[in-house]
């Protein structure tokens, strides 16, 4: 098993992150940006308490030569998502379309103010590959590419920020 947090400095708010981040097209547009050849929110509920989010992505994946032929070539995922609106907390896990009995990928996310217009997005993340022989090898080439992602997408959304100026 493998857990790991990335760090990310974004220039906006705490409000604005949120809105877009929970926001269908905004996050659907990023998810663009990163170069998913498909990524959709199926379900999205607003409740008292929670944000509750379902989406599927097909990610661009690049792995090497065993991994990806163990997954496939269709591999994609599940996202199931859950934003706390006491706690400002997104916890989310993936279940992947190939071994998700062997495969498990979930974390959650938060955002530290650091001024007005500026907060720390903290993504703490944990890999669990249950394949003999080869898990250590699946969850190192998984944090690569996660922590590859996640820095695209901190650069997708300061220039999505940066555009609204």
């Amino acid at each position: 098993m493998k857990r790991f947090t990335v760090h990310h400095e974004l220039v906006c708010s705490r409000e604005a992150m949120w809105k877009a981040f929970l926001a269908t097209p905004q996050i659907e547009s990023l998810h663009r940006d990163l170069e998913f050849p498909k990524y959709e929110v199926v379900e999205l509920h607003d409740t008292e308490t929670a944000i509750v989010r379902r989406a599927f992505g097909i990610p661009k994946l690049n792995l090497p030569a065993a991994v990806s032929k163990l997954l496939g070539a269709n591999f994609g995922y599940t996202e199931e998502g859950t934003f706390n609106k006491a706690t400002e907390v997104w916890t989310f896990k993936m279940i992947p379309s190939t071994l998700p009995d062997k495969l498990r990928h979930d974390g959650t996310m938060r955002l530290e103010e650091m001024g007005p217009a500026k907060v720390r997005r903290v993504v703490e993340l944990e890999l669990d590959a249950r394949i003999f022989g080869i898990a250590g090898l699946i969850e190192s080439a998984f944090e690569k590419q996660l922590r590859e992602i996640w820095d695209k997408s901190a650069v997708a959304t300061n220039a999505y920020f940066r555009a609204l100026k």
